[in-house]
């Protein structure tokens, strides 16, 4: 009964969508406010719909109630309690149940927290928010409905899929959709901004916060993503520019390009159109993101689905919101008229360069991935991109952008002098090229990697530490440092995100240049040399496990005699799923990672060993969590809660001119 519910409750979850999109849009253009203020609740029962629908699907799994077609293909009795609640969103049908289910999160946060956006932009932003549900809802309950039963339950389920029965992986796909869903608050404020044809301060005040949730999350996801990678698959990288990987990068981008854009927006009323336009870009490719991971038409590891069927209708759902929001975009241009006027020396003139190298950089990720799929259907051709073409058109983007930082954080509004701001930086730059240089001798010759790092990371940290100098002004320390305190906590958001992209670019640049790898076959009880360490197979067992037969091998790790590390890497085969997964053990450092995979025994009774020495990895996660705290204290900024000071009185008034 309980199961029944759950569906129903699904189904007034759509009911409620079709409300908060139809009533809050129409009142506006009518200026019923009664109309309006009915997308409100919707938008929470909406959400209260839906959250109870996802609880009674997680009920279904942790129950193993094999009635259910989702649980049967996706659960077994014998896996651990973690691993039943993440199989919820481990498949297609759950994770977009997840999917919409954080849409609706999302329109009731707008419902509870929009007190201070104008009426009728609140009941636009949620009007468009509930119309993006109706199109996932009905593409969810007509086409992959999580609640379908079967006729014959059987006694036992199909298992999940074993790499996904990872904690990396139970706690990926919740902070990736919260980010990528995110985006398309971003997006319903862009549309509702071009329908009633007016963007300004106000609006790009308003639009950043929702934009920083979403880009912190993706960053989280992303590092999480990146990580499970990294120790679960054994390949012993942590980024393969697989398609889906892409696909969740090219929001990050494009994001964080929005994010640099609407500063412009709230502070000079300068680049109104392409900031509505990189909002609806960005959710765009989030729903790319969806298509290529459901669809099949691109192959992935990380794909839930192989269905060109399904594809279809998420090609209609793309079409039907990115065209008309472009088509509304272009009707709308006249509008959408800058009125800040600033030199090509200045803060703005460095973020537009900014959101040109993002863009692009985007876009160069964007042909690589589709591009196998385009010579294919075009061509005939069977292509495959890999990380060559990826490293080398993608990294003179980041490197530029690393460079520019600095230098756009230090630059004033409208114009600029370029001798004075390099006059702050001229010592920050020597003592990097010194410390790239340092490196390069360090290093003894090899690849510029590493040097080149070591330069962008020092320039963007320490150019992070001289803007926070810059805005504490003159004066003694207790001053200054009074100052400092009183800064927004945007201002420090920025400075700890750039320096958390200056870590992650060393981490990835250290990490490339000076890993060591040893692929060999060892006897029990052999040790064998890589680099500084001496490491011996000193046995190998089979165990079995509730879920799984797993052989362990125990490898003694030595530097010098002295012990260091004993490692234990696995290689599991689950019955059940009929399927092999690789365990690396891993000792972990501040400096460097040992990273050792045991593969398949040999004939001469030996077994084939894979050793990594990793300098610097954690750094590239460390990074990224660094990126991410700063994100948070922006989003902290008291700026960020409030709207522009007539927002208020405002809102009082019905329909604004059109």
């Amino acid at each position: 009964m309980i199961i029944e519910l759950g569906h129903f409750a699904l189904i007034l979850g759509f009911v409620m969508a079709g409300v908060q999109c139809v009533l809050p849009l129409v009142g506006a253009q009518k200026g019923w406010r009664g109309f309006m203020a009915a997308g409100e609740p919707a938008a929470q029962a909406q959400f209260i719909f839906l959250l109870f629908a996802f609880v009674v699907l997680t009920w279904g799994f942790v129950s193993s109630d094999f009635s259910l077609r989702l649980v049967t293909m996706n659960s077994h009795t014998a896996k651990p309690l973690l691993y039943k609640i993440t199989g919820v969103w481990g498949n297609h049908e759950g994770s977009m149940l997840l999917w919409c289910l954080i849409l609706a999160f999302y329109a009731a946060l707008a419902a509870w927290f929009g007190g201070n956006l104008t009426e009728t932009l609140r009941a636009r932003v949620i009007g468009v928010q509930g119309a993006i549900s109706v199109a996932f809802l009905g593409f969810l309950i007509f086409t992959s409905n999580p609640f379908w039963r079967l006729e014959m339950p059987p006694l036992n389920g199909e298992d999940l899929n074993p790499l996904l029965q990872d904690p990396g992986l139970a706690f990926h796909p919740p902070f990736l959709y919260l980010g990528y869903v995110g985006l398309s608050m971003a997006f319903s404020f862009a549309v509702a901004a071009l329908i009633e044809g007016r963007v300004d301060a106000a609006w790009g005040r308003w639009v950043r916060p929702w934009t920083l949730v979403a880009w912190v999350f993706l960053t989280i996801g992303i590092a999480l993503g990146s990580w499970w990678a990294y120790y679960e698959l054994g390949w012993g990288g942590f980024w393969f520019w697989d398609p889906v990987e892409n696909a969740s990068f090219m929001p990050w981008l494009i994001a964080a390009a929005l994010l640099h854009s609407a500063i412009v927006v709230e502070k000079r009323e300068a680049l109104k159109s392409w900031t509505i336009l990189l909002a609806i870009l960005a959710f765009g490719f989030s729903l790319i993101g969806a298509f290529i991971v459901r669809s099949g038409v691109l192959t992935s590891v990380h794909a839930f689905a192989n269905d060109p069927e399904r594809g279809v209708y998420l090609l209609a759902i793309i079409g039907l919101f990115m065209g008309g929001a472009l088509t509304l975009y272009a009707a709308r241009a006249a509008a959408l008229e800058a009125k800040g006027i600033f030199s090509l020396t200045s803060r703005e003139s460095a973020l537009v360069a900014n959101n040109i190298l993002l863009a692009v950089a985007a876009f160069v990720v964007f042909v690589g991935t589709v591009w196998p799929l385009v010579a294919e259907m075009a061509f005939d051709r069977k292509l495959s991109v890999g990380a060559p073409f990826f490293d080398a058109a993608f990294t003179p983007f980041m490197v530029a952008l690393a460079v520019l930082l600095p230098i756009g954080s230090l630059m004033p509004w409208k114009r600029a002098r370029m001798g004075r701001v390099m006059g702050q930086l001229w010592g920050v730059l020597a003592l990097s090229v010194a410390l790239g240089a340092l490196v390069w001798v360090m290093q003894t010759g090899g690849s510029m990697l590493a040097p080149i790092g070591a330069v962008l990371t020092t320039w963007l940290v320490l150019g992070a530490l001289v803007d926070l100098k810059s805005r504490a002004g003159k004066g003694d320390l207790s001053t200054r440092a009074r100052r400092l305190r009183k800064l927004p906590r945007a201002d420090w958001g920025k400075a700890v995100a750039h320096s958390g992209f200056g870590i992650t670019i060393f981490g990835i640049t250290a990490l490339t240049a000076w890993q060591v790898e040893d692929i060999r076959v060892v006897q029990v009880g052999e040790p064998f040399r890589v680099s500084a360490y001496e490491i011996t197979l000193a046995a190998v067992e089979e165990r079995q496990v509730a879920n799984y037969r797993t052989t362990i091998g125990r490898m003694e790790v030595t530097r010098n005699g002295n012990p260091v590390a004993t490692l234990f890497p696995e290689k599991r085969i689950y019955p059940i799923a009929r399927m092999p997964t690789t365990e690396a053990a891993i000792d972990g450092g501040f400096l460097r990672d040992i990273y050792l995979v045991i593969g398949d025994p040999q004939d001469n009774g030996g077994w084939a060993v894979r050793t990594y020495i990793k300098p610097f990895a954690n750094w590239i996660w460390a990074g990224a969590i660094v990126m991410a705290l700063g994100g948070g204290l922006s989003l902290s900024d008291r700026r960020h809660r409030v709207a522009a000071g007539a927002a208020k009185s405002t809102r009082a008034q019905a329909v604004p001119a059109e």
